[in-house]
């Protein structure tokens, strides 16, 4: 899928840079709306436009898995106030300003695709499956918003001139309600993702397929389900949306944990297990600029550029979450690294941590020294970011069900097992009574359960504060963070900073003051409260 990608940035450079002479009268690349989506490779081009957006600073390039998604999981070094690291902000902070601004400018994109969708010749399936991601992509850039913000402008028509009447925020059901129609009106449209031993369907994970609409409308719909909208409608269809997944057949665990980040950083397809991938191309040393910085802005320190790459390893891993694995638990020491670098002489080395030295690890999910595309650079890497794994599919059923019925039934326990027999290394599909969680656990133990295993899955991937929000458990957890780093070591007791600076305002961002300011329906008095 790095073709698609690369297509963009290569179409980008060529279409739509500016006239060769600056004063030229009449620049003939200049492109509107009125002479562009004429033919189905400009609506591809428009389509990579909207994808875009996912991959800017303030999204999945950095800001959705590391300062926007700050929970009891990491901490960054060296900072202990005035930092929005540390969840010391206020609504003037330029990255909730520009994450705003990201997210419109990918809707914007998406309306104005959606309005001029028939306009081309072109063959009608290629047609829907574009019209279905477009659909998909409005959604889901109002899902960021909703999530992150609550009640905003629900604007669903592309912006004609700069000086248009400006919308108030909508109810945020309003909103959710339109994330639910864009989504599902996508899913007939979008192509599935091809299935062992069946011609046809897509083969890579950077563009939606039916199994990734599926997959976040189950996500959406637990989202809606819990803290926010208190909607616990929206459990069965969260379970309904997730049990189509997993019945399509398309998709299965891969059965070595740490394969899937590897496989990340080889730029190697893995479409069963990672259904939605942020897609990344190249290291920004040349005229594409789609670099992204798994293992770099998150990654283990080294200053090594080749080997095994560089990285500021600026995030530290908390005592909480090393100590929620058992010992066993081969994710641990891959997602949380186990060892530093030491370059002496040009020569880098692993070297061991000792039991004591918790708070000392790195994120290790992603390491540079897999990565197949040279050279290496200081800032930027061509690997894509999972937004849907498989395993979440598993633990969206489990939870979903247990919610609709009361209690986990066999499939639901099943589910769950897996990913955890897949995490020590056992056969995903054979009963391991050392490892499979007990079975007739009440609703609120499974749920513990699973709240458990979703914090040692899905670590450092941008889930654990949207998580602890929608459980309504994201206050207590940060505040109890505090207690647990007073007895860290003593250069480490500042690692529960962010918790300090939690409170109920902290379960939705601020409205940007760029916003409050140009938009006179959205005034001082509409801010999120405790900001």
């Amino acid at each position: 899928m790095k073709s698609f990608i690369y297509l963009f940035g290569i179409l980008l450079i060529s279409s739509f840079t500016s006239c060769s002479k600056f004063l030229d009268l009449e620049p003939t690349d200049f492109k509107t709306p009125e002479n562009y989506f004429n033919t189905e490779s400009e609506m591809n081009i428009a389509l990579a436009g909207v994808y875009n957006k996912l991959a800017d600073e303030r999204t999945y390039r950095r800001g959705l898995f590391t300062y926007l998604s700050i929970s009891d999981e990491y901490f960054y070094r060296n900072v202990s106030t005035s930092s929005i690291f540390v969840l010391d902000f206020d609504a003037a902070h330029v990255d909730v300003g520009r994450f705003w601004e990201a997210c419109y400018q990918g809707i914007d994109r998406a309306n104005l695709l959606l309005e001029n969708i028939n306009k081309p010749e072109m063959d009608e399936q290629k047609r829907a499956a574009i019209h279905g991601e477009a659909l998909f992509l409005r959604g889901y850039y109002y899902f960021l918003l909703a999530d992150n913000f609550g009640a905003v402008p629900l604007k669903l028509v592309s912006s004609k001139n700069p000086v248009e009447k400006a919308l108030p925020r909508s109810p945020v059901k309003d909103v959710y309600d339109q994330i639910l129609k864009d989504m599902t009106e996508a899913y007939p449209l979008v192509l599935d993702i091809k299935k062992d031993g069946v011609s046809g369907g897509l083969e890579y994970t950077e563009r939606i397929t039916k199994s990734a609409v599926a997959g976040i409308l189950a996500k959406v719909c637990l989202t809606m389900a819990g803290q926010q909208l208190n909607d616990n409608s929206k459990y069965a269809e969260a379970l309904k949306w997730s049990e189509i997944v997993i019945n399509s057949g398309r998709h299965a665990l891969n059965p070595d944990f740490k394969q899937i980040f590897i496989n990340a950083a080889k730029d190697i397809t893995d479409p069963k297990e990672c259904i939605w991938e942020i897609g990344f191309y190249g290291n920004n040393t040349g005229n594409i600029m789609q670099g992204g910085t798994l293992g770099i802005s998150n990654g283990i320190t080294s200053t090594d550029m080749t080997n095994p790459g560089y990285s500021t390893g600026p995030i530290n891993v908390t005592a909480r979450l090393y100590n929620l694995y058992n010992a066993n638990d081969v994710r641990r020491d891959w997602s949380i690294a186990p060892f530093k670098y030491t370059t002496t002489d040009n020569v880098t080395t692993e070297t061991y941590w000792t039991s004591a030295e918790i708070y000392d690890r790195n994120i290790g999910k992603w390491r540079r020294q897999y990565e197949t595309v040279a050279p290496k650079t200081k800032s930027f890497n061509s690997v894509n970011f999972p937004a849907l794994r498989y395993s979440d599919v598993l633990l969206m059923y489990a939870e979903a069900y247990n919610e609709v019925y009361g209690a986990p039934n066999l499939q639901a326990e099943t589910y769950v097992n897996m990913v955890r027999r897949r995490g020590y290394n056992k056969p995903v599909d054979q009963a391991s009574p050392t490892v499979d969680i007990a079975t007739g656990l009440s609703k609120i133990k499974f749920l513990e359960a699973i709240q458990d295993e979703r914090a040692r899955e899905f670590a450092f991937e941008g889930m654990r504060q949207h998580d602890l929000k929608r459980w309504g458990i994201y206050v207590s957890k940060m505040a109890s963070l505090v207690t647990e780093t007073a007895t860290a070591p003593t250069k480490w007791r500042y690692a529960g900073s962010a918790g300090k600076n939690v409170t109920v305002r902290n379960l939705l961002l601020p409205i940007p003051n760029s916003e409050i300011v140009l938009n006179p329906n959205i005034g001082v008095h509409d801010q999120n409260p405790g900001w």
